[in-house]
């Protein structure tokens, strides 16, 4: 019977694809939708994984190049000079609770406003478009800082009025003493329950061995105890003479150390007579 049917052949390809599919190009293809939920999920994850509000060195360096797209849409990046101001408060933050060692200077070069931050061991570079360059320990506490300043959701909290640096005569010797003290005393009782315990044990003609056994176990724990105590102030009188050291050189040079590669003009500087 012959085919009476209006229905013309499809001209090509094109017209194939349209007929298989919806037609209309503004529908977003199953694929598209697979994605988006991927990168939700993927998000999701990096967000239970990290903590943004305490991201470090080490976190920025376990992460993936997904995780990182993912968890820093460029898009939604903060730069220009919103981003500088953000990274020297966020720095003036953690300079006060002693996180990071540095001077910080806000300068002027090649017509483009930078941050500075320098030791006497390294420094950091922060440009407006939120590029981090530098060396040392300064610029791996830096680059974190930065990520975190450049995104939206962060809140950059105020930093205190007297957030630089202290004077180097303002160090204390030591931290913990409160903690050596009861160290110590733990300590006297583990010596005196000692040498009480081999006291008695030879005064009164034990033929057991448990007594002097314990007696020289509480003996040699509470010297133990006592050495670890005194090498814990030994070694934190040690931290804070190097920490004023440094503080004093720092505050005593004239000029930056020879291997910043800034001699831009300072807007600000930490203090004014250094």
């Amino acid at each position: 019977m012959e085919d009476t049917s209006t229905r013309s052949e499809p001209d090509g390809p094109d017209e194939e694809a349209v007929e298989e599919g919806s037609g209309d190009p503004n529908v977003p293809s199953p694929n598209g939708a697979d994605a988006d939920d991927d990168l939700a999920e993927l998000r999701d994850r990096v967000d239970d994984e990290y903590d943004f509000d305490d991201f470090g060195p080490a976190d920025m360096a376990r992460m993936s190049a997904e995780e990182w797209d993912a968890a820093f849409d460029p898009d939604t990046w903060i730069t220009g000079a919103r981003l500088l101001d953000r990274v020297e408060a966020e720095l003036k933050s953690r300079i006060a609770r002693r996180e990071v060692f540095g001077l910080l200077e806000r300068v002027r070069e090649d017509g483009e406003e930078r941050v500075l931050v320098y030791s006497d061991e390294g420094y950091a570079i922060v440009r407006p478009s939120g590029e981090v360059s530098g060396r040392g320990t300064v610029l791996r506490d830096v680059e974190p800082l930065v990520a975190l300043a450049a995104m939206e959701e962060h809140d950059v909290a105020d930093p205190p009025d007297d957030w630089s640096l202290p004077h180097p005569d303002t160090v204390p010797e030591g931290s913990g003493e409160f903690g050596n003290l009861m160290i110590q005393v733990v300590a006297a009782v583990q010596v005196i329950a000692g040498v009480a315990l081999l006291g008695a044990s030879f005064l009164t003609d034990l033929d057991s061995i448990v007594g002097p056994a314990m007696g020289a176990v509480f003996l040699l724990v509470g010297l133990f105890l006592f050495a670890m105590v005194a090498n814990a102030r030994l070694s934190d009188r040690f931290r804070s003479e190097e920490y004023r050291d440094r503080l004093r050189a720092l505050r005593e040079a004239e000029e930056r150390p020879g291997f910043v590669p800034v001699d831009g003009e300072v807007l600000s500087e930490e203090t004014e007579d250094r």
